[in-house]
């Protein structure tokens, strides 16, 4: 401590020398993250320390909060008139921090090497009208994990193409007695379920808005609901998907008690590790499945950015923060829980090492990523969608009739 205080003070003596005074005076900044899915809290905290060590003057306080937490989080910090600096945000939140002038248009801030070095599709996470708000941190999808050795017990010798072909091989698993319920899902109400939904209505070529207006109550959009409700009800999911999150799909996957399961880049790696997993050197990865005739994969847009906020009394060096946690170097380090965004990473032998697999399946899903809908009113879509999604797992209603309700409810 008393040798970082010398030095600091060195440091200032020095500058004032040169007459710039205060250069290395400490400015504090706060940084919102989520404790779930992609990047771990530990990996974090070690970027985040390696920031510090970079810029001694910087001091960046973390806060770790679920996902399903940090919208509000944001919001309300916004509000009182202080709060946080830099936050997470979700693919699905630029339109609405725009229109509600939560973050900071970057747009002057984006280089051309930036531009140029940047998948395409990781863009779409921070832009709204043509204006960054941000830069892209996290490029995920869902994909669709299985684990090998059940298959090989099945007789299976590839897994499934179509979401059809899931279910007939979930049927085979179930009827030779290796697993009860063979799949796995995060439909809690919550946007996990969004999610899921999202990457059926993908596979089945639907739209959850046309001209503004919700269309996933029609064709596609019942159809992927229904193909929810009849593998929930046939005994090959889980009944429990129905209060799952994604960590508990991961947990329930590693316990060797599913044979498929639909999750993030993130539990490629932490399945695969024997020290918390018991299907370790066993986990297959694919690509989410497509729909005969009408898509090979689907995939759904689970990409997130970090933007300044327009209450930050520190932007430049929050920005500098978000640089440094974007930046190629920091992403390839860190590549194991979330795939870097910059194009390429994907030929260095550092990053693919050990997760060719995953690879092979991203380059896939990442290029056929479907959105969730743009709009400043999303929060009221996905909480109508939930419901829908919700009332028919219960029985409580059809899927065509809960679709109905919902985008009356939509706010659209």
């Amino acid at each position: 401590m008393l040798k970082s205080i010398g030095k600091t003070l060195l440091g200032a003596v020095f500058v004032a020398g040169l007459l710039v005074p205060h250069a290395f005076a400490e400015t504090s900044i706060n940084a919102l993250f989520m404790a779930q899915a992609a990047y771990s809290e530990a990996d974090v905290r070690a970027m985040t320390d390696a920031f510090i060590k970079a810029n001694p003057d910087i001091k960046v306080n973390l806060e770790f909060v679920p996902y399903e937490g940090l919208h509000d989080k944001t919001v309300l910090a916004q509000g009182s008139g202080g709060g946080y600096d830099v936050v997470l945000f979700d693919v699905i939140w630029p339109a609405e921090y725009a229109t509600n002038k939560v973050l900071v248009d970057e747009s002057s801030k984006i280089t051309d090497d930036m531009k140029k070095g940047v998948l395409p599709g990781a863009w779409t996470t921070v832009l709204y009208d043509g204006k960054y708000y941000g830069m892209p941190w996290i490029l995920d999808t869902k994909y669709l994990f299985y684990n090998k050795e059940i298959l090989e017990k099945a007789g299976i010798k590839a897994p499934p193409k179509t979401w059809e072909e899931l279910g007939e091989q979930a049927k085979i698993i179930k009827d030779k007695g290796l697993l009860k319920t063979p799949i796995a899902w995060s439909w809690s109400q919550a946007e996990a379920a969004i999610c899921d939904y999202a990457t059926l209505v993908s596979a089945y070529g639907g739209d959850f808005l046309k001209d503004g207006k919700p269309d996933f109550q029609n064709g596609p959009g019942v159809a992927a609901l229904k193909y929810m409700v009849d593998s929930y009800k046939s005994g090959l999911t889980n009944p429990n998907s129905k209060e799952f999150l994604e960590e508990d799909v991961r947990k329930v996957f590693e316990n060797g008690d599913a044979a498929f399961a639909l999750n993030w880049t993130y539990m490629y790696n932490m399945a695969n590790d024997p020290k918390d997993s018991k299907v370790a050197g066993k986990v297959g990865v694919v690509p989410a499945p497509g729909v005969s005739g009408t898509s090979e994969v689907s995939a759904v847009n689970g990409s997130m950015g970090l933007g300044v906020t327009a209450v930050s009394k520190h932007p430049d060096e929050a920005w500098k923060y978000i640089e440094f946690m974007t930046s190629q170097a920091t992403q390839n380090q860190y590549a194991k829980l979330s795939l870097p965004i910059w194009a390429s990473s994907y030929d260095d032998p550092a990053v693919t090492k050990g997760q060719e697999e995953l690879i092979a399946a991203a380059k896939l899903g990442l290029a056929a990523m479907y959105p969730r809908p743009t709009t400043p009113k999303y929060q009221e879509l996905s909480t109508a969608l939930q419901q829908a999604i919700q009332e028919s797992l219960l029985g409580q209603s059809s899927p065509e009739d809960a679709l109905k309700t919902a985008a009356q409810n939509s706010g659209l």
